[in-house]
């Protein structure tokens, strides 16, 4: 009989995974400033990827990784039909291709708005996902604190869309896209949904699963003919032109 006992598990969670569970950054960020040494648990210095702390230990964020926080930017595009917002496909151009100096839409009620740096483009991705045939409010960021606010799996923001539809609704077709659909085996959580003339839906969403609301619509009865996006959170597409972009305002919360 094998007397030798296995190796106790280390001890407490990974200092990245409780920095990204209390909002400071991603995970991926996180691991960036520990490797510079940016980050202090209960006042000591962390440099070791993978390092462990108890969960209720004291985090803090050295000065440098405050003011680079401070530097990242988050952009607002209004997302034309034709372009991905995530990993290009064949054919087609990931959104983030439109983000250039002569697509920058400059705001007249905020005209001292910084003006298109290339350094911008570093490490911005998209806070979730705009089907290529659907249109509106793309919100692409270099801060993993907006991301995970916007697309992580406790987040409780708001999206809400336009939708144009073909078809008759059954009488029961409201009620159940509101609550009482499933997608991939799950239940979908509840949705605020009502009708804004005869042929376009408002629809109110706090997930964002592939091609959500065009998979609700079919399995009532209804094709989609077009879908925007016009809200993330209490931020608004507003007069923002198709194909063009802006920075989030420094008064602008999700």
């Amino acid at each position: 009989m094998n007397t030798e006992t296995a190796s106790a598990a280390p001890a407490g969670a990974r200092v990245s995974k409780l920095l990204a569970e209390r909002g400071y950054c991603s995970r991926r960020e996180a691991d960036r400033y520990i490797e510079r040494g940016w980050v202090f648990v209960d006042g000591v210095k962390v440099s070791e990827l993978g390092a462990r702390a108890h969960p209720d230990a004291q985090i803090t964020l050295a000065p440098e990784a405050r003011r680079a926080q401070a530097a990242q930017v988050t952009l607002l595009l209004n997302k034309p039909v034709g372009f991905v917002s995530g990993q290009p496909e064949p054919g087609y151009e990931p959104a983030v291709t439109l983000i250039r100096r002569e697509n920058q839409w400059r705001d007249p009620d905020h005209p001292d708005a910084p003006a298109f740096d290339p350094r911008y483009l570093k490490g911005l991705a998209p806070a979730g996902r705009l089907d290529i045939d659907s249109t509106g409010l793309l919100v692409l960021t270099q801060d993993g604190r907006v991301a995970r606010q916007l697309i992580g799996e406790d987040s409780g923001v708001e999206k809400e869309y336009l939708v144009r539809v073909d078809g008759e609704l059954d009488a029961d077709g409201l009620k159940r896209l509101r609550h009482g659909l499933e997608l991939d085996g799950k239940a979908l959580k509840p949705a605020r949904v009502e009708w804004q003339n005869h042929d376009q839906l408002r629809f109110i969403l706090k997930e964002g699963k592939k091609r959500q609301i065009r998979r609700m619509c079919e399995q009532v009865g209804l094709k989609v003919t077009g879908l925007k996006r016009v809200r993330m959170g209490k931020v608004r597409l507003g007069d923002l032109p198709t194909g063009r972009w802006r920075f989030l305002r420094e008064d602008e919360r999700f």
